[in-house]
């Protein structure tokens, strides 16, 4: 493997290519291609996998999930390959900004947990694991999804630094700060105890 130079042109190329990988909004396209219409007329108006699902359509909602998680894992992947993890690093904070402001969409995208746990997945799998057991405990506990989530959130880059992986840690801390921001409205019902509840009838 022949690895580029870590120059500031070779940085910006790779947040640049992350951020197209990141920014293909797969729930508008997948929702539109199954004669479903434009999903942002829906529900939250968010592109991600939860809003696909309120069209009805496990499948469709699950396939967005599922490419919005991958497209931040090739991101990484592919600058990884070619510049190594810094390089890798570069690309996935390019591919979650990409998702949540695609220049294709006036820059509203979705709120990035999917994105988020892709990234992930490309830089430090195991801390998949982390982020998974933690969503899994809290949920389950709280009955709240956006609550496993966030917990979730918290968990990853406090594990990396702990692991020594710093830049790492420092990247999903600005991520995970991001995920926070996103969800300010479900952090605001989650307050008042009006958020909706897994398993609960809308």
């Amino acid at each position: 493997m022949i690895e580029l130079p870590l120059t500031w042109p070779v940085i910006a190329a790779a947040v640049l290519v992350g951020y197209l990988c990141g920014s293909v909004p797969f729930g508008l396209l997948l929702t539109r291609a199954a004669g479903l219409g434009d999903v942002r007329n829906i529900g939250s108006g968010n592109i991600g996998a939860t809003n696909v699902l309120r069209t009805g359509n496990k499948k469709l909602a699950a396939a967005t999930l599922a490419l919005d998680l991958l497209k931040g894992t090739v991101a990484v992947v592919l600058a990884r390959v070619v510049g190594g993890v810094d390089l890798g690093i570069a690309a996935g904070f390019g591919a979650f900004l990409g998702h949540l402001f695609p220049i294709w969409l006036g820059f509203k995208g979705g709120k990035g947990v999917a994105t988020y746990i892709g990234i992930l997945l490309g830089l430090m799998w195991p801390a998949v694991l982390i982020f998974a057991g933690v969503w899994l405990a809290v949920a389950y506990f709280s009955r709240y999804s956006s609550a496993g989530a966030l917990a979730a959130t918290l968990a990853v880059p406090a594990s990396l630094w702990a692991l020594g992986e710093t830049r790492m840690a420092m990247l999903f801390a600005v991520l995970s700060l991001i995920v926070w921001i996103k969800h300010k409205t479900n952090i605001t019902r989650l307050i008042a105890g009006t958020e909706g509840k897994i398993g609960q009838k809308s």
